[in-house]
């Protein structure tokens, strides 16, 4: 692309207010932060909970980091792949209820390589229409025909699959999804990917560790066998605090993705550090429910607060609570005026969300008061007066 145009698109994107920065913390992550040296309560994080600072999951790191050194050198094919990698899939495997599990360099790197190597260009690849854009990026990596139904619009997907002529087919979804924090209405997806013969194919990043009395996620709150999901998605970037991904399925999947999926066998492996900041996040979330039944004390509280606004919060029961603002303008003000006010919320705009959905997308966290989340609303509240 010609500078030119390139300096012309940047322009446009400063003039509609969809510019994007990133700002620099000081220090670790955590529900009070600092940003050029102001201290900040923190309602943007993923680290659900609170596990990306936690010193036991710290101290795990550091001593694999003295044991296996920093970088692993290799693909996991060739010499990266270490006894605590190959530890933490075992665990992985049987907390989730899986044959067999395997390890990926980030979430994105595991979709693309998981649809690509189930799909091709004589597939079709049905997804939910707010799924991740790495879902909706692999289909197309894949040279898939993709094929979009509405949001948790199931009789919608039917009439998608049915006007298909191919036998079979992927049927892809987010269990969580990142922006609305809805939940994928799981039990009706496994019907229709029975009647279909699709395979099927669920992303749980952000329920993997929340959600579910063991915090084994989305299949466990719509309390359905984990054989019914033909291959799952996590991340160690959400709950675990840590950083990687991983995916779970039957003996021959996984022998097929150890074969065939290029983001698996042409990347560098993952730190065996972070492989052992993730087992140590593992052993917490088993052991300390009280983290998750914090996280949901939290989330029934900001909405009681809410409720008695007039703030236009989607339905949402997870970490993930989203006001739809609109104007890319508006949104902008209402997060600038929240930073005054020492409260971390960004701004999320097109292309991320639809044109005229802007929001402020507000995560909880396990660690958060009570306190901090009053301090929260009433600001809200008061901006919402304010701005116009």
């Amino acid at each position: 692309m010609p500078e030119a145009l390139l300096s012309k698109q940047l322009a446009e994107l400063q003039q509609q207010n969809a510019y994007r920065t990133r700002q620099a913390l000081e220090g670790p992550q955590g529900v009070e932060v600092t940003q050029n040296n102001k201290p900040y309560i923190s309602f943007c994080s993923n680290d659900y909970l609170g596990l990306a600072n936690d010193p036991r999951v710290c101290a795990a790191t550091i001593d694999a980091i003295n044991r296996y050194g920093v970088g692993t050198g290799a693909s996991q094919l060739i010499s990266g792949y270490t006894t605590i990698h190959s530890e933490l899939e075992q665990q992985l495997a049987k907390f989730l209820n899986y044959p067999r599990c395997i390890l990926f360099s980030s979430g994105y790197l595991a979709n693309l390589g998981v649809i690509a190597s189930f799909a091709n260009k004589d597939s079709v690849v049905v997804e939910d229409k707010l799924n991740h854009a790495s879902l909706i990026d692999a289909a197309k990596y894949a040279g898939a025909k993709l094929k979009r139904y509405r949001h948790r619009d199931i009789e919608h997907a039917e009439r998608v699959i049915s006007s298909e002529s191919n036998e079979s087919g992927l049927l892809v979804t987010d269990g969580v999804f990142s922006m609305e924090g809805s939940i994928a209405p799981l039990k009706k997806l496994v019907k229709l990917k029975y009647d279909n013969q699709y395979k099927l194919i669920v992303d749980d990043a952000h329920g993997i560790g929340v959600l579910g009395k063991h915090g084994k996620g989305s299949i466990e709150s719509e309390n359905l066998p984990s054989s019914q999901i033909d291959v799952l998605i996590g991340t160690f970037g959400k709950s675990f605090g840590a950083s990687g991904a991983f995916v779970l399925s039957n003996d021959d999947n996984i022998e097929y993705l150890i074969q065939k999926a290029r983001t698996l066998i042409y990347t560098t492996a993952p730190p065996a550090a972070l492989a052992a900041a993730a087992q140590k996040s593992l052993d917490i979330i088993i052991n300390e429910p009280e983290r998750r039944q914090r996280l949901q004390n939290n989330i029934q509280y900001f909405r009681d607060c809410a409720k008695h606004t007039s703030l236009n919060l989607l339905d949402s029961v997870t970490a993930i609570q989203s006001l739809i603002i609109g104007d890319n303008n508006k949104t902008l003000a209402y997060s600038h005026e929240l930073k005054n006010k020492g409260l971390l919320v960004l701004a999320i705009r097109p292309p991320t969300v639809a044109q005229n959905t802007s929001r402020l997308r507000i995560t909880l966290c396990s660690e958060h008061t009570h306190q901090h989340i009053d301090r929260l609303v009433s600001a809200l509240i008061t901006i919402e007066k304010n701005i116009h």
